[in-house]
Formats: C-alpha cells, structure tokens, sequence
C-alpha cells in the first residue's frame, strides 16, 4: 500500500466571503496590519466604520476570509474603479492581512488567485494595489504572484482631518 499523500498546507483553510459576523475580527486584522505595514496607529472607530461599509447596500467594498481550524486567520478585501479608457472595472486589493503564526504557508498565493479568478469571472480588466513601500515582504510575494510596478505615483490631498 503506498504511502499517503501528504496534505499541502494550503488544504486545511477554507477561504469564503466575509458576513457582519466577521466585522471585530476584521477590524482587527486591519489595525494590525496597518501597524504591519506602515507602523501607523489608526483609529479603532473609523476602521469598524470602514470595515462594515463592505455590508452595507450597496456594499462598498468585497471581503473575503480564510479560516482554519475554529478561526479567521486571514482576510483580503477588493474595491473596483470604473476606467473610461478601457471600459471596465479595475480590481483594487484595497486590504490583504494575514496573522504572523499562519504567514510563509502558501496562504497569499490562494488569496490572491481567488482574487485574479473572480475578478476574471466578472469582467474585471486589472488586479491592482498598492502597497506601502518599506513593506518588502508582501512586495516581495505580490511581485513573485506576477505583479509588476506602474509608471503611475498615487498622489492624496487630505479632505478630512487637515
């Protein structure tokens, strides 16, 4: 008798959509990875306002998370931008986070894939983020999935808080 397979890493999650059940754990994913990324402090507050925007009608953004075992150890979140020069929606990871204990697993790849088949499914013309640039892990996977720099500089003027 041969010997089992062993399971790939990958096996044992299960990535399904975010529901309003997921918002505490969601907000603090995303406060860490704010820390994570960028070693910025956000306010608790506007990020559960962020976060729940994705259940609210229409929803303002598409949330995904990955479970295992009794938990959510992962998530990514997508919001789309209309292109009049092509004429369809660009897919924008707006947020991607996994917690440190479940990193180095495959578990990005799997996201990221769920991300370029769905968006694919759905019309979508690019899958596109932007990412902090001192975060040279995650730059480091997402230029490994394929992802390749723009001739494009994100430029913001505060309208809040200014």
């Amino acid at each position: 008798m041969p010997p089992a397979e062993t399971p790939r890493p990958t096996e044992a999650y299960t990535l399904r959509p975010a529901a309003p059940a997921d918002i505490d754990v969601l907000v603090g994913f995303t406060l860490s990875e704010a820390m994570d990324a960028e070693r910025r402090t956000l306010n608790p507050a506007e990020v559960r306002r962020g976060v729940s925007g994705a259940f609210a009608t229409p929803p303002k953004a598409r949330t995904w998370v990955v479970e295992h075992g009794n938990g959510v150890v992962a998530c990514a979140s997508i919001v789309t931008e209309w292109s009049n020069f092509r004429g369809g929606d660009y897919w924008w990871i707006q947020s991607l986070y996994i917690v440190p204990e479940h990193r180095g697993r495959g578990l990005v790849d799997v996201i990221l894939r769920h991300l370029v088949s769905t968006a694919k499914a759905e019309g979508g013309i690019d899958l596109r983020l932007y990412g902090f640039n001192t975060n040279a892990r995650a730059l480091r996977a997402y230029q490994r999935f394929g992802f390749k720099e723009t001739p494009y500089l994100v430029l913001a003027k505060a309208l809040v808080g200014e």
